[in-house]
């Protein structure tokens, strides 16, 4: 049976303009001093994720009256807000998470990026924030490239991390949205999201605090569903675990989210089971891209509520064989061990979550053919 495409995996579908014709919907500024070769090398070296960035940063801005303008790629550098910044307040911003991934060829493409600017706008929707167009969200990361064309690493299973945000700016403390906004696209030089690659993580199961409730914004990539995480995941940090496992708010029974990943279970009768999108576990597009992945394999692949006790009671009888998290920045990581109390129960294989792995990083460094259509070309080699 093939699986039913969601709505942003249709809408991420569709055919969109190609980098050349949308090369020039913003406006590149002068620089008025690049970082040193010192600078860049020692960025270069390093490649900590999120922790240093590139020289460009896309912005534009939208009012009642102008809508969407003044879109350009600037100089790097703070940003100016009035202390009555709604933001500030009252939360109301979105953002989205992407790589570009450099070809043995030189060309720089990214992955998906329809999907990552349809979410922006469901975000959008729910935080009442005005819609940015697809082909405006797809030229950003075309034109910020372009410009830090060196930025993006030629180190293996490096990548540049794109990171495109929305606030509200207007310095009004009514509660109310708000009537002005700013895009923005900030990019950071990146090695693995977690130091040790490709290794079985020790997560801690959290009964206490939860992330996002029914009817909450859950499925929404804004800042506050991360700040509800922080948390747990220190408190689980203090005790020796590298994740944070957390569970419905409603009966605190089911598996919700992998700290901000989505979690996936692996069978011993090699079907592969994932949570189902209720409303407070954010849509991923890693997760989906795994999903239409094992189905076009011929994987037998259930979303559906997955209750912890069976998970638990699962690993301990060998009919759960092995589980992972997945997300744009780690991309797919293996889960060694879950830990909920004073008892622990550990997961021996990460075979499966590796081959995962390995398949949709061929996809994204252009080692194996893209059969889903997925990538998106920023810049051939000529333009590098």
């Amino acid at each position: 049976m093939v699986r039913r495409l969601t709505s942003l995996e249709e809408q991420a579908g569709n055919q969109w303009p190609g980098a050349e014709e949308l090369a020039s919907r913003y406006t590149q500024l002068a620089h008025p001093g690049v970082k040193s070769a010192d600078e860049y090398a020692s960025s270069m070296e390093r490649l900590n994720f999120g922790a240093d960035f590139t020289d460009y940063m896309v912005r534009a801005s939208w009012d009642e009256t102008r809508g969407w303008h003044g879109h350009a790629v600037v100089p790097y550098g703070p940003l100016a807000l009035d202390p009555a910044g709604a933001v500030l307040h009252y939360g109301q911003e979105v953002f989205e998470g992407l790589k570009a991934y450099r070809h043995a060829d030189g060309s720089v493409w990214t992955f998906r990026p329809a999907y990552n600017a349809a979410r922006m706008n469901e975000s959008n929707k729910r935080l009442m924030i005005p819609q940015f167009p697809i082909e405006d969200f797809l030229a950003s990361l075309v034109c910020l490239v372009r410009a830090d064309q060196r930025w993006v690493p030629q180190t293996p299973g490096a990548s540049l991390y794109l990171r495109p945000f929305i606030f509200a700016s207007e310095a009004f403390l009514g509660v109310r949205g708000a009537q002005r906004f700013e895009y923005g696209v900030v990019a950071s030089p990146s090695g693995p999201y977690f130091s040790g690659g490709l290794q079985p993580i020790n997560v801690w199961v959290e009964r206490d605090h939860h992330r996002a409730g029914p009817g909450g914004m859950g499925s929404v990539k804004t800042g506050g569903n991360y700040a509800a995480s922080f948390f747990a995941k220190s408190h689980a940090k203090e005790r020796g675990f590298d994740e944070v496992l957390f569970l419905d708010a409603a009966t605190n029974s089911y598996v919700d989210e992998l700290g901000a990943m989505n979690v996936f279970v692996v069978m011993a009768d090699g079907s592969v089971r994932t949570p189902a999108l209720s409303g407070t576990i954010l849509p991923g597009a890693t997760r989906s891209s795994i999903l239409q992945m094992l189905d076009d394999d011929g994987v037998v692949v259930s979303e559906e509520p997955l209750a912890l006790a069976e998970i638990w009671e699962g690993i301990k009888a060998g009919a759960v064989v092995e589980m992972f998290a997945c997300g744009t920045a780690a991309t797919v990581v293996p889960i060694g061990s879950l830990t909920l109390g004073e008892e622990r129960v550990d997961l021996s294989s990460s075979s499966f979550s590796e081959s995962v792995y390995e398949s949709l990083t061929d996809i994204q460094f252009g080692r194996t053919k893209d059969r889903f259509g997925w990538m998106y070309k920023l810049a051939d080699p000529a333009k590098l």
